[in-house]
């Protein structure tokens, strides 16, 4: 079991937190870029604990900047974007995207007050669909050049989810390969040629069984956890028959990501992003190995459960997230509707808003959230000595963490090992954008490698 303090290690994110300070080393996701659309591009964040406003100016650069005017406190979410930057609407003055102060109109005419003053601000840069910010001190480091920043724009969906409870346990969800088999549990199997844009609703690679069958009738999936350079991969294992066995390759990214198949065509690269210790974001990119990304759809889909401005459920613990006991009874396992997010929000939720470790029991099922927590312990500490921690990449390593591949399909129980790889590497070679073979997979399999 784990220790009060060892639990709030790891969960605990503010600024003068061990583990606020390794997350402060990485890039964090801030808004999704289709935040700032519109006639007013100036949007309220808060991001490991900090209260910030994020904004555009006229020329197009981003600001992340603190949120409270360093005039008497105003809020500056509420402010005018005019003159190159923004202004507060209490007395006028004027921040740029670096937080300098441009202006302090009520002032004497020549004062030079505004030229000491600043706000706090952090570097923002687009990738995949979502603004990126850096709190971090120094240089930032380098994006992996992993598939959902490789692919083109037409090839990727961006999108986001707000989560009420703390970062750590919504992750752990990911990197929990056997609850599907009965949190996602489905008592009817659909038509799969409907499942675009659904998770868990396809059917696996290389045949037409449904995912939700597989899932439902083998339940005791047995687990292999790897090292990676890019974190740990899971391989779930489904043994079928003497013949076949369901194989599901996922992926943690640290330090708070996962990658894992959507479908036969599509993966989920997913972060989940504390805004304090008790509230987190999942920002999620979609990217397709074939056809290009309907994003019409997919937004619609989601927009179906998620409000705007603040992408929150409308399925929460204030409606019992859509309990319907004869649903629960003759359709899921849950009786909480078809959609996914709302069984892992009710899970992770009803935890708490931070779990209490203190009081977990933990089985082999839960190898992979047992190594992570270790992994994550050993980086909050390299960070408290300040050293650099895993995945602060330079732009040469950043070159070599590509992919990571992800797999759902029945393969032969035996020769499995390969046999995800080959699945992995067909859909890479057949993608109409130069989607790279990995270095390790090209190593272990010599016979798949692309000439």
């Amino acid at each position: 079991m784990m220790s009060q303090e060892q639990n709030d290690l790891i969960t605990r994110t503010g600024p003068k937190d061990p583990c606020g300070k390794l997350m402060r080393m990485y890039w964090q996701p801030a808004a999704l870029l289709d935040e700032l659309e519109g006639p007013r591009p100036v949007r309220p964040v808060k991001l490991l604990g900090e209260d910030l406003v994020l904004f555009r100016d006229e020329e197009g650069r981003y600001g992340l900047i603190e949120r409270h005017c360093a005039h008497r406190g105003a809020d500056l979410a509420f402010g005018r974007l005019e003159h190159g930057g923004l202004r507060c609407a209490f007395h006028g003055w004027l921040f740029d995207a670096s937080g300098q102060c441009l202006e302090t109109p009520a002032e004497p005419k020549g004062s030079n007050l505004c030229r000491g003053i600043k706000q706090r601000a952090y570097p923002v840069v687009e990738k995949g669909g979502i603004l990126w910010a850096w709190l971090g001190e120094g240089e930032p480091p380098a994006f992996p050049e992993i598939d959902c920043f490789v692919a083109p724009g037409s090839h990727t969906f961006a999108f986001k989810g707000h989560i009420g409870c703390n970062w750590l346990q919504a992750l752990e969800v990911g990197i929990d390969p056997s609850h599907a088999s009965f949190l996602h549990r489905f008592f009817e199997d659909e038509d799969t040629s409907a499942a675009y844009g659904r998770q868990f609703r396809g059917a696996s690679s290389g045949t037409d069984l449904p995912m939700t069958r597989i899932l439902r009738e083998y339940d005791r999936p047995i687990i292999n956890v790897e090292q990676t350079e890019y974190g740990l991969r899971l391989i779930a294992l489904r043994e079928i028959d003497d013949e076949r066995t369901h194989v599901r390759v996922t992926n943690q990214l640290f330090p708070h990501a996962f990658v894992i198949p959507m479908s036969t065509e599509m993966t989920i690269t997913q972060w989940h992003v504390p805004l304090d210790d008790e509230n987190c974001y999942w920002y999620a990119i979609f990217t397709s190995y074939a056809a290009p990304v309907d994003k019409k759809k997919m937004r619609e889909q989601r927009l179906e459960l998620y409000e705007l401005p603040d992408y929150k459920s409308r399925k929460n613990k204030t409606n019992d997230y859509g309990f319907d006991p004869h649903e629960q009874e003759t359709e899921t396992y849950t009786g909480m509707g078809s959609d996914i997010n709302v069984h892992d929000q009710w899970a992770v939720e009803s935890m708490g808003p931070i779990q209490d470790r203190t009081r977990e029991h933990l089985g082999t099922a839960d190898k992979a959230i047992v190594q992570y927590r270790r992994l994550l312990r050993q980086e909050i500490d390299k960070a408290a000595k300040g050293e650099k921690p895993f995945m602060f990449l330079d732009a040469a390593h950043a070159r070599s963490i590509q992919g990571p591949a992800t797999m759902d399909g029945i393969g032969p129980t035996r020769g499995w090992e390969t046999f995800w790889m080959e699945v992995d590497v067909k859909r890479r070679r057949g993608a109409p954008w130069a989607a790279p073979v990995t270095a390790e997979i090209d190593d272990k399999a010599p016979h798949l490698r692309v000439v």
